[in-house]
């Protein structure tokens, strides 16, 4: 069963852990040290490799698993499928109310149907890695996002991922589990 598409380390000790599993098919745990703040998101789909990095890796699908709240527009002009080292994506996007952000993001690092890296080289935070991972798993694929971020702004960014960036990352990875279960069910 497949995915319609679009048309188609920072490792520290962590001083904070919390942890949401559903279903034991999905599990966010958000941690921080200090400055810096760690996101993982693991999801299980009843899909191949193949089909989860198809799907995973062609940057048009993106809109279709955001919330639409969050406005997100790929603004590159020329994006085609597929997903390579130097490859560069611009969006736009609107974390929070009355505020669009132009965000820029380039694939560092990727090996076809097991991971790929996008960090960010111009947006809303001061520092931003995104690991994708994908590995097989009994019941098809068990899907890793592995994010390190840092928010800009010193004591007031720290303040402000307390408040609700934190939570904000957190719904975003839930309603992708959501919208993904939708489109999987009605396949």
């Amino acid at each position: 069963m497949a995915l319609k598409s679009h048309q188609v380390s920072v490792a520290t000790e962590p001083i904070a852990i919390c942890s949401v599993l559903i279903k034991k098919r999905f599990m966010i745990t958000i941690s921080n040290n200090g400055n810096m703040h760690r996101l993982e998101n693991r999801q299980i789909l009843s899909l191949s490799v193949e089909d989860a990095w198809e799907f995973f890796s062609d940057p048009a699908n993106l809109p279709l698993i955001t919330p639409p709240e969050m406005k997100f527009e790929i603004t590159s002009p020329d994006i085609n499928a597929g997903t390579w080292p130097g490859k560069i994506i611009t969006y736009k996007v609107t974390p929070f109310p009355l505020l669009r952000s132009a965000w820029v993001t380039e694939i560092t690092q990727a090996k076809e149907q097991k991971y790929f890296i996008d960090e960010q080289r111009f947006g809303p935070y001061r520092f931003w890695h995104h690991t994708h991972m994908f590995l097989p798993h009994e019941q098809g694929v068990e899907m890793i996002d592995q994010v390190y971020y840092k928010l800009p702004f010193g004591i007031f960014g720290r303040i402000a991922n307390s408040l609700f960036v934190r939570k904000k990352l957190k719904n975003i990875f839930l309603y992708r589990k959501k919208v993904l279960e939708e489109m999987l069910s009605s396949n």
